[in-house]
């Protein structure tokens, strides 16, 4: 829940102890945009952790003028390792949703080729409240109204309990420099509008709103925690439990869904072609949920065909003898279907998936 400001900086610096605890050593890169928040993680992280052991992300994003420029000298400043990533926004609806997904495409590359433990982000008591609120205006389930988790993957967000008071106290106890990003006062987007029209109009009725949307996220989490345990083997449970092992799946696979794609699919399962999300297609394959990627061709196989099924740990062998080898008969494998990536089978009908595929697939979900 959000923290009253007493000790600012012995408050964020306690959280940052937490998760760098629980983390372990490793090199921990610290997304940082400039804004008062990331500004107030970088500078704890580097005090309670290292400098040596932290490398600080800034993301160009094109749009506009940015911090990117203010986050590489104060690094520089204190000695610390900064890589800046310029990104391609692309052009969607929601330019919101495009930034951040372009941003944590680059986060995985960077920690991929750094070899990083963890990216730290800076969301705060703030953040949870308004994605809360949101998402309730929007329209969401249970599941929905557990907001952003702590960690998720490589993606930890070590004040999540921190209210913007603090950081605020925080900022100017350090003495931080601070980049104002335009976007923040741009009412044409959503969130902006949640902070300065909605949650200043909820505050009229109840002073404590941020609190009551956090202890609401933190209510629906266990919900959600505790439901998942059950949902994870995608058996033959009640419809809530199916539609949340759908949800993992998706997330997983870095699929965008909502509560409608979630019903579209619940009902693919019984009947219908296909599902379409941003970022990939749900297919029914006799009686099977398989998710498609946009570069990603499903088609019958071909004589010459060959995979790395998961079961010969990425041995490859012609389709035509693992047909035989799983006793397949004739008249099935004429009209059996692979799912193509990249020019490589990741999925064969009667087959299952390829070596590392395990992820990308639904399975049969009654």
């Amino acid at each position: 829940m959000p923290t009253t400001v007493r000790d600012p900086v012995s408050t964020i610096r306690r959280a940052v102890n937490r998760w760098s605890g629980q983390l372990g050593p490793g090199l921990f890169g610290l997304a940082c945009s400039g804004g008062a928040d990331s500004m107030a993680l970088a500078d704890a992280a580097i005090e309670e952790v290292g400098a040596a052991n932290v490398v600080v992300i800034t993301i160009e994003h094109g749009l506009q003028r940015d911090g990117a420029e203010l986050v590489l000298a104060w690094a520089r400043e204190r000695g610390v390792a900064a890589v800046k990533r310029a990104v391609t926004v692309a052009k969607q609806a929601s330019i919101e949703a495009a930034a951040r997904d372009a941003r944590y495409q680059a986060f995985d590359a960077i920690a991929d080729e750094l070899g990083l433990a963890s990216i730290w982000l800076a969301h705060t008591a703030r953040d949870q409240a308004e994605t809360v609120l949101m998402r309730i205006v929007r329209g969401t389930g249970p599941a929905g109204l557990a907001g952003i988790p702590e960690q998720r993957g490589r993606f930890v967000r070590p004040l999540l309990g921190i209210g913007r008071e603090v950081i605020d106290a925080y900022i100017a106890a350090r003495g931080l420099p601070v980049w104002d990003d335009p976007m923040n006062a741009d009412r044409s987007l959503f969130r902006v509008r949640v902070r300065d029209v909605l949650m200043p109009l909820l505050r009229a009725e109840n002073p404590a709103i941020e609190d009551a949307l956090c202890r609401l996220a933190a209510s629906a989490r266990e919900w959600t925690d505790a439901i998942d345990a059950q949902a994870e083997p995608h058996a033959q449970f009640p419809i809530a439990v199916h539609k949340r092992a759908l949800a993992i799946a998706l997330e997983r696979a870095g699929v965008g869904f909502d509560a409608s794609h979630l019903e579209a699919i619940e009902a693919l399962s019984r009947t219908g072609a296909g599902v379409d999300l941003p970022g990939g297609r749900i297919e029914r394959v006799y009686g099977r949920l398989v998710l498609v990627h946009p570069a990603a061709e499903l088609r019958l196989w071909r004589a010459g065909d060959r995979m790395r099924p998961a079961r010969l740990n990425g041995r490859s062998r012609k389709l035509s003898d693992l047909f035989i080898d799983a006793k397949v008969p004739r008249e099935l494998r004429k009209v059996a279907r692979v799912l193509v990536r990249d020019g490589e089978i990741v999925w064969a009908e009667h087959i299952g998936p390829a070596f590392g595929f395990d992820e990308n697939r639904l399975g049969d979900p009654r």
